[in-house]
């Protein structure tokens, strides 16, 4: 069967983007044909090295997990035409392997084109051993994708202590802050604002509705003085299933008086869907408007700021003209995306609350650093930012969009526990 996977990926290659060019439009024809394109001759390119070292026994079990892979992909990708929230085994059976196969094709192709050089050097110096090492190289696109998955499915507990007030430094800058993981942390003199953030939580293959309604459920348990959502709540498939979101956001109504939320980039996809889940639960959004809240620790000028792709600087100029400091209260901004942070003027907010990185998505953040692939970008990944007296939370995110590749940055499901100045 030396030209199945060749022919099968072919045929997935012209037969999904035309399905979906015919069943959904243009758009989805070409963004199905970008997908196989980087992702299937990686997946054929490993297929073939892993089955010439493995040789014709393993190398059968190998053909056959990659037709799999293949037929769950394309099955998958073909089935987002209609797009919906689908029964367990479809996503245990077809969705999450579909996506992982995807994903490692996307990372093979690139890898194996890295390792070609090194080997053709080995090939042409006779350096056998050498060469026998590298195979194994050849299975890192499997490992990496199997660990993203692990990463992928959980997002871990914490609190945070982020301290209020001061000035800090001119140019925004990451500051440290106390990170508490599986224990609590000792209590402090005085009592802090506990803030729940929920954002990015993708409700789709990798976050059904009983998962995030589980962890939702579990962070309320926290009793937050206030729950905020920053946006980006659904998927094709989540937005294709009528009040899932609804029924997912349920154990907000216990909270609901200290509940807000605004829109980001993908909930202008979809605005009615999600309107209808924040308001069957009582959350208010907030779409360039201010609320103001009595907290156990003083009043909270809560300001939410629409998302917007342009014009960022003139849209937040023009919403803090419009809607001006409190005396008083504290001062939070709700903003979707945190690389528009730097347009927020000095003193305009105590704290920017922001989501939309997902952390990075790949980094070193399992490991205790700091370092993500956006670390040098305009985006402010994951974390605690300072800039004058400005602070931005960047949280991780509770789930992730589309295919399985949070490498080392851990989704976050966390309690914020500001330490006001005295």
């Amino acid at each position: 069967m030396p030209g199945l996977v060749p022919a099968l990926a072919l045929l997935i290659a012209v037969a999904v983007p035309l399905w979906g060019w015919l069943g959904r439009g243009r758009d989805y024809g070409i963004w199905g044909i970008v997908i196989l394109a980087v992702s299937l001759p990686g997946a054929v390119a490993l297929h073939a090295r892993l089955v010439e070292w493995l040789g014709p026994t393993a190398g059968l079990a190998v053909t056959w997990g990659t037709v799999y892979g293949l037929c769950a992909g394309g099955l998958h990708l073909a089935a987002l035409v209609r797009a919906r929230l689908r029964t367990p085994w479809f996503r245990w059976l077809v969705s999450i392997p579909g996506m992982a196969f995807v994903a490692a094709g996307f990372i093979a192709g690139p890898w194996l084109l890295v390792l070609w050089p090194v080997r053709a050097l080995c090939t042409f110096f006779g350096w056998d051993d050498a060469l026998a090492v590298l195979r194994w190289l050849d299975l890192a696109p499997l490992v990496v994708v199997a660990l993203s998955v692990g990463t992928s499915l959980r997002a871990v507990s914490e609190v945070v202590r982020i301290p209020m007030g001061g000035d800090g430094p001119a140019d925004p800058t990451r500051i440290r802050v106390e990170r508490w993981r599986r224990r609590e942390p000792a209590p402090l003199p005085d009592r802090p604002l506990r803030i729940v953030q929920i954002t990015d939580p993708h409700l789709g293959p990798w976050q059904p509705v009983h998962r995030l309604h589980r962890r939702i459920a579990d962070l309320v348990e926290q009793d937050p003085d206030l729950v905020l959502l920053t946006g980006d709540f659904l998927t094709m498939e989540g937005a294709g299933t009528p009040g899932a979101l609804a029924e997912a956001f349920a154990p907000l109504r216990a909270v609901q008086e200290r509940c807000f939320a605004v829109f980001g980039n993908h909930d202008h996809e979809t605005p009615d869907e999600v309107r209808h889940a924040l308001a069957t639960n009582g959350v208010r959004l907030l779409v360039d408007e201010e609320v103001v809240v009595e907290t156990a620790v003083g009043p909270v000028q809560i300001v939410g700021a629409d998302y917007v792709g342009r014009g960022r600087r003139e849209h937040l100029a023009a919403l803090f003209a419009r809607l001006p400091r409190r005396a008083g209260a504290l001062r939070l901004l709700l903003l979707h995306d945190p690389s528009a942070w730097k347009h927020v003027p000095h003193g305009e907010a105590d704290l920017t609350l922001s989501g939309h990185t997902h952390g990075g998505q790949l980094g070193l953040v399992s490991f205790g650093l700091h370092w993500t692939v956006l670390a040098r970008t305009p985006w402010p990944d994951h974390g605690l930012f300072h800039h004058g007296p400005n602070r931005l939370y960047v949280h991780r995110g509770t789930g992730f969009y589309g295919f399985p590749l949070r490498i080392g940055v851990p989704g976050e499901a966390s309690v914020l526990e500001l330490v006001l100045a005295s």
